[in-house]
């Protein structure tokens, strides 16, 4: 059997195609001229120029105003909650640790420094079964969160634990409703509480980052500035509970034995 010719009726109804690619979609363009089609004859009212406008702008385009105004509004809501939430948490940047203040140590590091090398703690550690990393860097970003509206309140304060614990509590509930509430500050509220409750095998390892930290920052500043911070390794003995804290705590302290053991120059 022969081929049918194909007649310049048939080319008309099926154009040659290529696929052209922009940077986010498929669109098709036509090789030959697109003949004036009536709509009811191909099943659709779209144009060369529907075909080719990017999704976004079709969608946008057919979106009720009320529903884009909405929209914007509540993206800006969102975005003044979280800088005013920022702007607060700036003071644990310029709060001084308190511990350090009372011993008299120059230039002593701030509530953020202290929470910071707490995180990379838990970045670095070897890993351990059953323990979430990510969750430990995030306890240890969030733990002293409180303190940007309640200061470092320590043991030397007067401030009973039961005390400190509320009026701890009180400002997270506060910065989580500065926050404007939603996931990112129930999440933010579960994981100083936990810590505070010593309540996961994660929040265990972050207290034990916590002691850690401070027996580091305390040798640190006994090198540089010949202070005697013997108060800070007392605190923490036979308070690690985990094999990890135990075994950087060690560390620590076998470090500052041998520089208490050097002959004075």
């Amino acid at each position: 059997m022969g081929l049918v010719p194909m007649t310049d009726s048939m080319r008309s109804c099926i154009p040659l195609l290529n696929v052209v690619k922009d940077s986010k979609q498929l669109f098709f363009r036509s090789q030959v001229p697109i003949f004036n089609i009536e709509p009811s004859s191909c099943g659709s009212s779209q144009t060369e120029d529907d075909w080719t406008q990017p999704a976004a702008a079709v969608e946008s385009s057919s979106m009720p105003e009320s529903v884009l105004a909405s929209s914007s509004g509540k993206a800006a809501a969102s975005a003044a909650s979280a800088i005013q939430f920022l702007s607060l948490c700036q003071r644990l940047k310029t709060t001084k640790r308190t511990g350090w203040v009372n011993h008299g140590v120059k230039e002593s590091e701030s509530i953020a420094d202290h929470m910071y090398r707490m995180a990379v703690m838990a970045i670095i550690a070897t890993d351990i079964p059953g323990i979430n990393r990510d969750r430990c860097v995030k306890m240890a970003v969030v733990h002293d969160i409180a303190e940007a509206i309640v200061g470092d309140i320590t043991p030397s304060d007067g401030v009973s634990k039961e005390e400190k614990n509320r009026r701890e509590s009180a400002a997270m509930d506060e910065m989580c409703q500065l926050l404007g509430g939603g996931i990112q500050a129930e999440e933010m509220k579960e994981l100083w509480m936990e810590y505070e409750n010593n309540s996961s095998a994660e929040a265990k390892l972050v207290k034990d980052f916590d002691k850690v930290e401070m027996i580091l920052q305390a040798l640190e500043y006994e090198t540089e500035q010949g202070k005697n911070l013997e108060d800070f390794f007392n605190s923490t003995k036979g308070k690690f509970q985990t094999n990890l804290g135990k075994a950087w705590a060690a560390e620590i302290t076998g470090r500052r034995k041998q520089r208490l053991e050097e002959p004075l120059e």
